[in-house]
């Protein structure tokens, strides 16, 4: 029998994924905000976001997201993550109560410091056994491309994890299933603050030995928040962990490295904004992921200073001098 999936949200990602799960096999429905996006859907292209990718038949788009939840299967969330709770308590209610509930998201709620498998279970009511992570390098415009790429399935229930898996597996896309969600999403969150400064030394004409060095004590950041949440260390070794920093950290189609690449040349975040005209993840979760940091004690540098310049404004130019007069004593390689 053919899996039904629904897909709540329509920007790149959501696209690029519900064309995974039709190549895969599954009838896909998905959520649009605006009735232009579901009309372009409908008619074989979300012109908005993915232009290149011809969409399959099998998925078609509606605005009313009751419509699109209507029996389904699986429940996949592609929205930006800030603005999660509030879709989820306009219709979460919807949301079949044996489906798996997959989140696409990577960020941490402002406010809460909750991940977003939490707030998925608080503000959806459902089983924290029935949320799972998708997570990984999987930047949209290649995945449109159909590039072989890979990712980590992550669900404290293994079998559901297989079951999502089963669901978007294709001859290009490799999913890995794991049972560690709390690594998943530090990773899949924090990949986006390290970006940022990684876009930054780009934007000021830095060279790979900076870019390299800050991806890598970027990584040290990241695992040091994780393993204070509780994450398997394996985690950040994998796809989730340093594969998706990779990619999200060098390539130009990684919003958040353009950002730090436009914050790095002067631009300031309202210009740099204005210019990219999407959201861009690290910039809305920064803070937050700082603010989680704190709350467990974890020293994030690297995060630090890109809340100094997201939040507080100061010129990306003085976070190297800041990041390597550090003292030395103050943290491990």
């Amino acid at each position: 029998m053919t899996t039904r999936v629904a897909v709540m949200g329509s920007g790149n990602w959501g696209t690029a994924f519900a064309m995974i799960l039709a190549d895969a096999g599954c009838d896909v429905a998905m959520w649009a905000r605006r009735h232009e996006v579901a009309e372009a859907v409908n008619a074989g292209c979300n012109e908005a976001y993915l232009p290149e990718l011809r969409l399959s038949p099998s998925i078609r788009a509606t605005v009313d997201p009751a419509e699109a939840l209507d029996r389904a299967d699986l429940v996949v969330l592609a929205v930006p993550s800030q603005t999660l709770r509030d879709n989820l308590v306009r219709w979460g209610g919807a949301i079949p109560g044996d489906a798996p509930v997959v989140s696409l998201l990577k960020g941490v709620e402002l406010g809460t410091t909750m991940r977003m498998s939490e707030v998925i279970v608080e503000a959806a009511g459902v089983e924290d056994d029935r949320v799972v992570v998708v997570s990984g390098p999987n930047l949209a415009h290649e995945i449109a491309l159909r590039q072989p790429a890979g990712g980590v399935v992550a669900c404290r229930d293994m079998a559901t994890a297989e079951r999502v898996a089963g669901a978007c597996a294709t001859p290009w896309f490799r999913p890995y299933t794991d049972t560690d969600v709390i690594g998943a999403e530090v990773c899949g969150a924090t990949k986006n603050v390290v970006a940022l400064a990684s876009g930054m030394a780009e934007g000021l004409g830095f060279g790979d030995n900076t870019k390299a060095t800050i991806i890598t004590r970027g990584l040290a950041e990241t695992t040091r928040l994780g393993l204070a949440l509780g994450a398997d260390p394996q985690t950040f070794m994998g796809l989730a962990g340093v594969g998706d920093l990779i990619a999200t950290c060098m390539s130009p189609l990684s919003r958040n490295h353009s950002f730090g690449v436009r914050l790095g040349r002067g631009l300031s975040v309202a210009e740099a904004t204005a210019e990219l005209r999407t959201t861009t993840e690290g910039v809305k979760s920064c803070e937050s992921i700082l603010t989680l940091a704190q709350q467990h004690d974890v020293d994030m540098p690297i995060c630090e200073q890109v809340v100094a310049v997201i939040r507080d404004g100061h010129p990306a130019r003085e976070v190297g001098p800041r990041l390597m007069s550090r003292d030395l004593k103050a943290e491990k390689r």
